[in-house]
């Protein structure tokens, strides 16, 4: 790519919207890479050229400054002087690789324009306090929300200690996920069935319940997207039933949560690289959802992918886990049948779980329509806009 003008004229404030965009939209190209670590793009831009521009690569691999760096010395340009836009603030800790924040000061540029305060504790505006001590102007929060959108499980997990979990099913505009009969192959297109697959390759784990995989037999893997680190497989399933010779139990990473300590049984899925983790149990003597969730945030996992049945679902919205709703409805009404969440009957509107609307899109013939919790949402966003 050569050097680039920007086509924005306008303001200063509008420039630096412009570029963030830019940049954000780079971001997304480690969308399949980058876990545990966020999902950030850099870009250098002096006198209203671009003149480099990195990602951040697979975890302990180059981030998204050091990648626009290297670029524009292979390039030969002086980047002294030049103003950087970086989607996350500029780590200043030594983890995998050295701080970014030094890097940038080693560089020089005049000024330093960061979408995201980095909610990380080792960061948490001491990368934004470092550069400007060293005499380069930082702007802050330009393009925040749309930042946020990358990496809102690395956000959740940082600041409240569980991943980002949407909760993904295809259903007719009646709301049934198959017929009384079970058939639901196929409800919704092709095109919508391969989407779904872009978000099993962005996340970090992929659930179910074993009801699912007694009925289904699904493999749960990632068949329509290119991705070098496939997801985690993850199951709940309280008596630990599932049999050895599942699909989705095929060598690849997977996860087992259960309230049956059974030794023999974990032994003959460890064979098949399943690992068993015994959880507590809730009043009712099912695995605790919220307890799985916190297991997972403190191993690294920032987005989980649930695909379950109706008695899944309505467990997992039931006990608050569901963040967002990530719903294919298809052209079709199909009379009785299941519904979408195993969820107890109402006696008021009050009691219902609210969702936001913030995206609704075509996939082939049908729509795809996402919702997630407001007010969860909001806390995401207060986190990471530096005061």
């Amino acid at each position: 790519m050569g050097v680039l003008s920007s086509p924005y004229p306008g303001s200063a404030v509008d420039e630096d919207q412009r570029w963030m965009r830019q940049a954000i939209a780079l971001s997304y190209e480690s969308l399949y890479i980058t876990a545990p670590n966020p999902r950030v793009a850099c870009l250098i831009v002096k006198d209203g050229k671009l003149l480099a521009s990195g990602a951040t690569q697979q975890a302990g691999g180059p981030h998204a400054e050091v990648m626009a760096l290297r670029q524009a010395q292979e390039r030969g340009l002086d980047v002294a002087g030049a103003t950087f836009y970086v989607t996350l603030e500029p780590c200043s800790h030594y983890g995998r690789t050295p701080p970014c924040a030094d890097a940038l000061v080693k560089a020089r540029p005049a000024r330093v324009v960061v979408a995201m305060q980095d909610p990380n504790p080792l960061v948490a505006g001491q990368g934004i306090a470092r550069l400007r001590a060293a005499g380069i102007a930082v702007t802050t929060s330009v393009c925040a929300e749309q930042a946020l959108a990358v990496n809102p499980g690395f956000v959740a997990r940082m600041t409240r200690g569980t991943p980002w979990l949407w909760l993904k099913s295809a259903a007719s505009l009646d709301g049934q996920t198959a017929l009384q009969n079970g058939v639901s192959q196929w409800i919704t297109g092709a095109p919508a069935r391969a989407d779904g697959h872009h978000w099993r390759a962005r996340s970090c784990v992929v659930l179910t319940g074993s009801g699912t995989v007694r009925i289904d037999n699904p493999q749960l893997n990632v068949r329509e997207v290119e991705t070098p680190r496939p997801p985690i497989k993850a199951v709940i399933d309280t008596r630990l039933e599932i049999d050895a010779d599942a699909r989705l139990l095929d060598g690849t990473k997977t996860w087992v949560f259960t309230c049956n300590d059974d030794a023999d049984k974990a032994a003959r899925l460890a064979d098949r690289n399943a690992e068993v983790i015994v959880m507590p149990a809730t009043g009712r003597g099912r695995v605790d959802l919220q307890a799985v969730m916190r297991w997972m945030g403190r191993h690294d996992i920032n987005e989980v992918h649930a695909e379950a049945g109706k008695r899944m679902g309505g467990a997992l919205l039931a006990s608050g886990c569901v963040d967002e709703l990530l719903v294919y409805l298809a052209p079709m009404v199909l009379g009785p049948g299941m519904g979408m969440y195993g969820l107890p009957a109402l006696h008021a509107l009050d009691q219902a779980l609210r969702f936001e609307f913030f995206e609704t899109r075509a996939i082939g013939e049908d729509i795809r329509l996402r919702a997630r919790v407001a007010a969860r949402w909001q806390e995401l966003l207060r986190s990471v806009e530096a005061g």
